[in-house]
């Protein structure tokens, strides 16, 4: 069997910064046509998506895929909810973490494995202010000892 390529499409920086990553899933993802041909022209934003089980099923809130601009009557609402393709007794195991932990689902990236596309979902806790902060002074550090140290040599 060949390598599958794999070409990212949209990235969700923001949830490195609002979230603590956990663990990391990969989901198939359920689109029309349009939404398709949308996505390869990279016009789709995660920003404000997370994911939720509803009956055993799980879907996709929030993620916006512009309309596809020859697609005419074919074409989708761009918010619309999509369901994600995973195995039942992982979707168990994830609304049960949800359920007790406090966690989150966040989709961190949508790309494409081979013809088809791909959501990597994160099981996430959010962050306080206090942790945004932390981390926003360690890496200010980081980059003034980077600094420091190539200004020596």
């Amino acid at each position: 069997m060949g390598k599958q390529s794999i070409k990212q499409v949209a990235a969700n920086r923001k949830a490195f910064h609002d979230y603590f990553i956990e663990d990391k899933y990969e989901a198939g993802i359920e689109l029309a046509g349009t939404e398709v041909k949308s996505i390869r022209q990279g016009a789709v934003n995660l920003r404000d998506a997370f994911c939720s089980v509803k009956d055993g099923e799980m879907f996709l809130y929030g993620m916006h895929i512009s309309p596809y601009e020859k697609g005419n009557i074919f074409n989708k609402d761009p918010r619309r909810t999509r369901k994600l393709l995973l195995h039942r007794r992982e979707i168990r195991k994830l609304q049960a973490r949800v359920q007790q932990d406090g966690y989150s689902l966040i989709p961190l990236s949508l790309y494409f494995s081979g013809p088809r596309v791909k959501v990597e979902l994160a099981l996430a806790k959010g962050k306080k202010l206090y942790d945004k902060r932390e981390d926003a002074a360690r890496r200010d550090a980081k980059r003034e000892m980077d600094r420091a140290s190539r200004g020596r040599y």
